[in-house]
């Protein structure tokens, strides 16, 4: 399992929090230093079952300064918002848990972090 992090979100510290009191076995990816290729968010996106601008932080001051919410939500659109990401890693919503089962969940609450230890 690995768990991608900003150490100053407090859904992140969360998140590790309840991992260590269930004495799970994750590594911890600091996605803001250690940012995700475009390649690994593709993987991670399909993990998820979910599209690019689903876990786009679209209050965050890039997206404003990039224009995200007049872009369009489509498959012609979704490379663009991949390269976003990529470029701007402080966009993607955190914390991001990939399960051993394959599948991954965005743990920003305890049910979800639950969800993810329940697919180890």
């Amino acid at each position: 399992m690995e768990i991608w992090i900003n150490p100053a979100c407090s859904k992140c510290r969360s998140a590790i929090d309840l991992l260590d009191a269930e004495g799970a076995s994750y590594t911890v990816r600091r996605y803001l230093e250690d940012v995700p290729s475009e390649e690994e968010i593709r993987a991670v996106l399909e993990r998820l079952g979910l599209e690019p601008w689903d876990i786009t932080r679209t209050q965050e001051a890039a997206a404003k300064e990039l224009g995200l919410k007049d872009w369009a939500r489509d498959d012609a659109s979704r490379e663009r918002w991949i390269t976003a990401l990529a470029q701007h890693p402080k966009l993607i919503q955190r914390p991001i848990i990939t399960a051993e089962d394959g599948t991954a969940v965005v743990g920003r609450t305890e049910e979800a972090v639950r969800d993810a230890l329940g697919r180890s």
